[in-house]
């Protein structure tokens, strides 16, 4: 938990201030989603290869020399600004950021008794929480009182944190799991039914996730907002993420997995609707708290069904998948949203969002019902 924190602090925070330098250097919202795109790129092709290493030498190397390249990757803009920089350094810290994400969560999974599992995962998404506050909050603060590179800085300052902690402390995480490993490729993993529900459900959600980071940048920005007040915003959503992550654990030990992400979908889709029709601060903040208490619980429950459903010694591989139809979603939405975005503005968006989660929703009623 004290890992991810920091990192994901460093990762969550550089997305936000690239968007707000590129947006002070006259980049238009598609030239902003090109950028966010990039953090997805790689690890849209090497997830699951990734994954598949992990299972193959263990977790603590890859947190390790991760931790060194998301450093390096968000320190770049502080010692090259510019536009041209900031291209480079998405590509970097997305790549470093997918091998740590993939590598603490196989570590979670590894160390998880299965009766304690669900209840694990969100403790983790709890951390994850706690810096989804941390990373926008103090790089909004940070670019108002001493701009863009000192912020860059800062937020790589946090991503080193983890490779010195692992360096210094060398704890004892899970060792390889491929020797138990059942075999068979990709298109096993794709072939199960109810696993391939939970890819699609993930890449549903992780759009949703994504553009909120995406599109309040932008939205904020257009109406004027400071960099502090913006940050304020998304850390709204990282609080109500903390809140129902706290409540979390009670839930996943009385409610089915299916039951909690079939809820995230309604509440994140009601979150959507109503973002264009408000203008003020505190109504925009209480609907990103809203949003936040909708798509806070569903990481738990999705990655407890894929720890359940996946054959021993192929949890990398199969988070290596997920992580894969996550960023494809993150690859392609900030493209298509800031196109439209800059054609239509920021309402049909938010709009196409909440129709996609409530036919999504609708879907996995109905498999439940089945079922």
């Amino acid at each position: 938990m004290v890992l991810t924190v920091f990192a994901h602090a460093a990762f969550n925070g550089s997305r936000f201030t690239v968007s707000l330098y590129a947006l002070s250097l006259k980049s238009s919202p598609l030239t902003v989603g090109a950028l966010i795109s990039l953090y997805s790129l790689l690890p849209m092709f090497l997830s699951v290869f990734a994954g598949r290493t992990i299972d193959r030498i263990g977790t603590a190397r890859p947190l390790l020399w991760s931790s060194v390249v998301l450093a390096c990757g968000v320190g770049i803009p502080a010692l090259a600004p510019g536009l041209a920089a900031l291209y480079f350094a998405c590509a970097i810290i997305g790549l470093a950021f997918m091998v740590f994400h993939i590598a603490v969560q196989n570590a979670v999974g590894a160390l998880s008794a299965p009766e304690d599992r669900a209840v694990n995962f969100s403790w983790l998404a709890l951390a994850f929480s706690i810096s989804g506050f941390l990373g926008p909050t103090t790089a909004g603060l940070a670019i108002d009182n001493a701009g863009h590179r000192v912020t860059f800085a800062l937020l790589a300052t946090l991503g080193i944190l983890p490779a010195l902690a692992l360096s210094l402390a060398k704890p004892a995480f899970p060792q390889a799991q491929s020797a138990t490993a059942t075999g068979g490729g990709l298109a096993d993993l794709l072939g199960k039914r109810e696993l391939r529900h939970v890819f699609i459900v993930t890449g549903i959600l992780a759009m949703a996730w994504d553009l909120f980071f995406f599109a309040i940048p932008i939205y904020g920005n257009s109406l004027g907002l400071s960099a502090t007040t913006i940050g304020g915003i998304l850390g709204s959503f990282a609080l109500a993420t903390f809140v129902v992550r706290l409540v979390l654990p009670w839930f996943a030990r009385r409610l089915p997995e299916w039951q909690i992400v079939g809820a995230t979908l309604f509440v994140a889709c009601a979150g959507y609707s109503l973002f264009p029709l408000v203008r003020t601060v505190p109504l925009i903040a209480t609907i990103a708290f809203l949003l936040g208490l909708g798509l806070g619980a569903s990481q738990p429950s999705l990655m407890s069904l894929i720890q359940q459903l996946t054959p021993q010694g192929r949890l990398g591989e199969a988070i290596g998948v997920r992580t894969m139809v996550m960023n494809m979603s993150h690859t392609v939405l900030p493209l298509f949203f800031g196109g439209i975005g800059t054609a239509l503005g920021m309402g049909p968006v938010f709009w196409s969002m909440a129709l996609c989660l409530g036919s999504a929703g609708l879907s996995t009623r109905r498999r439940r019902a089945i079922s």
